[in-house]
């Protein structure tokens, strides 16, 4: 599931790939009271196919006002599909259709600031014996990384087998131009300069399968991984994207026992815009800060979310000795739980279970040393929610 980040007919659209092998768009609609998804369309892939995954052509805070909003999905068979929203219904009408890859194709996203650009990761069947003593083929993993040109759909611009296992995370940095991170079964992320896809500019080896990849909302070289049985990690790549330097350390660490990270993701609750009032943002400008904060604020969907007490205690991340992200003596990162006293900004308390309108954050909550990050996890089923404090 993934939110556009632009308003479409004036509401929020989520976007949905399923296991039917379907791309559902619901509105988000709501009153004084309540908020409810409603499904407004639907596309079916193809029959007897799973919907992998899917990404919308709106990464960064600008848009060309000619580009048509689009969505590229992935599916079982190995296909890739893009279409098109038609913003005035919205309505979801095939662009064009190809087979990229052999077998499933696990991941396909968005070139963010080339949106003619789409890159694509697959898996590769392995032999395992079966109980009659033959060789049966199941799903395994081959670590292709394909590029394609959606001006001519089905012919590859390229093609990497630096990843030795299946690539299962694409992202496209929505704050530097030229910058890709990919996430792979073998336990690596690799920075790219889509320039040269030749080789990776930066290998980070992250002792877990890595399964979703996040850039910071407003620190462009801050990176979440999670990393299924080596929990979640957050990457400093600064030195490595500007000077091309393999040289990205691990600013926090967390390992869940007995579990899996399949899923991470930032919170935009502290990176509000800190020139413009939460009036203009929301009369759908949605306007920019000097910083390069991304224009898709959550303030401008009057969303209204409920924020129930931790279930679990989290200590502070001291054991890794990993550096604070600020310079100065005596700094540490830490991770701390999401509690009561997480959603003071500027004296007024949010306790557990009130509604808080991100609204009522836009200028007085952005604390650019704070910041929080959700996680799901296999086996304990548990969303986990952090708040770090990078000093």
């Amino acid at each position: 599931m993934k939110w556009c980040h632009i308003p479409v007919a004036g509401h929020a659209l989520l976007g949905v790939a399923d296991a039917g092998g379907s791309i559902e768009l619901l509105r988000l609609a709501g009153s004084e009271n309540a908020y409810t998804l409603q499904p407004v369309s639907s596309f079916a892939l193809e029959k007897q196919c799973l919907a992998l995954s899917l990404d919308w052509s709106t990464g960064k805070t600008e848009r060309p006002s000619d580009q048509p909003l689009k969505i590229i999905s992935s599916d079982s068979k190995g296909q890739l599909h893009l279409l098109e929203v038609n913003e005035a219904g919205p309505a979801l009408q095939e662009v064009a259709t190809w087979h990229a890859h052999h077998f499933e194709a696990w991941i396909a996203a968005f070139n963010y600031w080339q949106t003619e650009i789409i890159y694509s990761g697959r898996v590769l069947p392995v032999p395992l014996l079966s109980v009659t003593g033959t060789w049966v083929v199941l799903s395994g993993d081959d670590g292709l990384l394909k590029g394609w040109d959606t001006r001519t759909p089905g012919v590859s611009v390229f093609t990497s087998e630096r990843h030795s296992m299946g690539v299962c995370s694409i992202q496209s940095s929505p704050h530097r131009e030229n910058i890709l991170a990919t996430g792979s079964y073998d336990e690596h992320v690799l920075l790219w300069d889509t320039r040269n896809m030749k080789q990776p500019f930066a290998d980070m080896p992250t002792q877990g399968g890595v399964w979703r990849l996040k850039w910071h909302p407003f620190h462009h070289h801050l990176l979440l991984a999670a990393c299924m049985h080596s929990g979640f990690k957050i990457f400093n790549c600064q030195k490595a994207i500007e000077e091309k330097q393999e040289a990205c350390t691990v600013s926090v660490s967390r390992t869940l026992s007995d579990s899996l990270v399949y899923g991470a993701d930032w919170s935009w609750l502290y990176f509000s815009n800190l020139s413009q009032t939460c009036q203009s943002c929301c009369s759908g400008s949605f306007p920019c800060s000097n910083s390069g904060v991304r224009a898709a604020h959550p303030c401008n969907l009057k969303a209204v979310r409920q924020l129930p007490a931790p279930s679990h205690h989290l200590v502070e991340d001291e054991e890794e000795g990993h550096p604070a992200l600020q310079s100065g003596n005596k700094l540490r990162t830490t991770l701390q739980p999401l509690t009561e006293d997480t959603m003071r900004s500027g004296g007024r308390q949010h306790t557990a279970g009130t509604t808080v309108s991100d609204c009522d954050l836009s200028l007085e909550a952005a604390n650019l040393d704070i910041a929080l990050l959700a996680t799901c996890s296999f086996y304990d089923h548990v969303l986990h929610l952090w708040k770090w404090k990078s000093r």
